[in-house]
């Protein structure tokens, strides 16, 4: 049995420092690679600066704006005070206390956080940031799975990366939410118990479309498992019967906010059964902390549930 929940807040300060690449209108093509290794990518910090980093002593500099600069070191003082040139060009006096040491550049765009050299906040921030930059979305960091939120489309969803990802281990192939899905799905045929995967996160974070990637994989590979035992997968399977669930329950449970238009107002608990042979043999749905005060009263700028839209476009005049 594999379960799925939903849950916030994440942190915010890498929210804070990543924003302004959000919402980049010049934002690359997607192109993410199924290989373990993508052929697309951004420039590096260095390349950017046009300097080599061994000549250098590089450190990040906290920065209202951008989170963090990084710069090398210029002067030493007294007091532990240094004086800084950051990328930008400008030269900053700071305490050395106050920075943080920036990775050699063979850990540019790493896939896994765990494996920096300085895991600090600055690292971490940086390293999403390039990956987005280059349309790498998700990134691990030790047993977990970082997504940024592209906010557009990215075809990585299809049945080309369901087939890329089944049965690959993590080191063979790119970070994926697939990849977590498919750990899980083979730990509990392989262990005969239960797995969990907890998805987190903010408001607008891609809590509820992640969790439906993973229920489109789970569905997807059970489906095969099912046509190697010879029985047929129908429009009226229990898979689809799953993957349609999805568009009532957020009809009936999302809503437009100030930061989302499509925020889900509940939580989530999804239990998915599986037979011993790795076909889904039953599902249930539970929701909980339930937003009811949204039916009868909306903040400004705020809207109701989906249904009462849907509702009022069906209707006869």
């Amino acid at each position: 049995m594999l379960r799925t929940k939903q849950q916030g807040p994440t942190v915010a300060s890498i929210r804070k420092a990543i924003q302004q690449g959000l919402d980049r209108p010049d934002s690359p093509a997607p192109s993410v690679s199924l290989s373990s290794r993508t052929a697309h990518t951004a420039p590096d910090l260095f390349e950017q600066a046009n300097v080599n980093f061994t000549e250098k002593k590089w450190v990040w500099v906290p920065h209202e704006k951008e989170g963090y600069i990084a710069g090398y070191v210029v002067k030493e003082e007294a007091n532990d005070a240094v004086v800084v040139h950051l990328m930008t060009g400008r030269d900053v006096a700071v305490n050395i206390n106050e920075t943080e040491k920036v990775n050699p550049p063979k850990f540019e765009k790493v896939e896994d956080m765990a494996d920096l050299g300085y895991l600090n906040e600055a690292s971490v921030v940086h390293n999403l940031k390039q990956r987005y930059a280059s349309n790498m979305i998700y990134t691990y960091s030790g047993l977990f799975l970082v997504a940024v939120n592209p906010y557009y489309n990215l075809q990585i969803y299809g049945a080309d990366y369901v087939a890329a990802y089944k049965n690959k281990k993590r080191n063979e192939v790119t970070p994926h939410i697939f990849s977590i899905a498919d750990a899980a799905f083979h730990d509990m045929l392989h262990s005969k118990e239960n797995q969990s995967i907890l998805i987190t996160g903010e408001s607008g974070a891609g809590k509820t479309e992640n969790t439906k990637k993973v229920i489109q994989y789970l569905t997807a590979i059970a489906s095969d498992h099912k046509a190697q035992s010879g029985l047929t997968v129908t429009g009226h399977s229990l898979e689809q019967q799953i993957l349609s669930a999805n568009p009532i329950l957020e009809s009936f449970g999302n809503a437009q906010t100030i930061r989302n238009n499509n925020s889900s107002r509940f939580g989530k608990f999804i239990r998915i059964e599986f037979n011993l042979a790795g076909q889904i043999a039953g599902a249930n749905i539970e929701w909980y902390l339930f937003e009811k005060p949204r039916v009868t009263g909306q903040s400004k700028q705020e809207r109701n549930y989906h249904v009462f839209y849907q509702f009022m476009k069906g209707a006869d005049k």
